[in-house]
């Protein structure tokens, strides 16, 4: 798995979104972003994830970042997702594998002694030079979101 490291130019991406839109780090040029990985839409952990980050999405727009959530799930698993929990951040499918590969969250995972290929729940800020400032690996997801608006604030 390849690692992103912080300083680093990231990785360039294209992707639907929930909603039949399209999210691209081109379109993103001259602002900060928050890229996190997650594993599968609907899932406890993920749903709290994407609820921790959604709380805050108007903190984040005030401090000028863009959110994003990247799983593998197909575009209408993510419309049913977000309409169910009521998200606010945009979820963006990588159903191709390309761009969670790229980022080095696509990997080799371990669950009651069964090993399989999956996402790891990673996330990434990223300025509006393209340039990863904070990798957060192996997420835990309680209090994460906060901790990622405080890194925004701070670039």
């Amino acid at each position: 798995m390849t690692e992103i490291a912080e300083g680093a130019k990231a990785p360039a991406f294209d992707m639907e979104t929930a909603g039949g839109g399209r999210v691209s780090s081109a379109s993103l040029t001259g602002r900060p972003y928050v890229l996190y990985f997650y594993p599968k839409a609907d899932t406890p952990g993920c749903t709290a994830e994407g609820q921790d980050f959604s709380a805050l999405i108007g903190e984040f727009e005030a401090a000028g970042a863009t959110v994003i959530g990247v799983s593998r799930d197909p575009v209408r698993r993510l419309d049913r997702f977000r309409d169910k929990y009521d998200l606010k951040v945009a979820l963006a499918s990588d159903e191709a594998g390309s761009v969670t590969e790229a980022w080095g969250v696509w990997g080799e995972k371990k669950l009651y002694g069964r090993t399989y290929m999956g996402v790891e729940r990673a996330t990434f800020l990223v300025d509006g030079q393209g340039v990863v400032r904070r990798a957060w690996r192996r997420v835990s997801v309680k209090g994460h979101a906060s901790e990622v608006l405080a890194a925004v604030r701070a670039l």
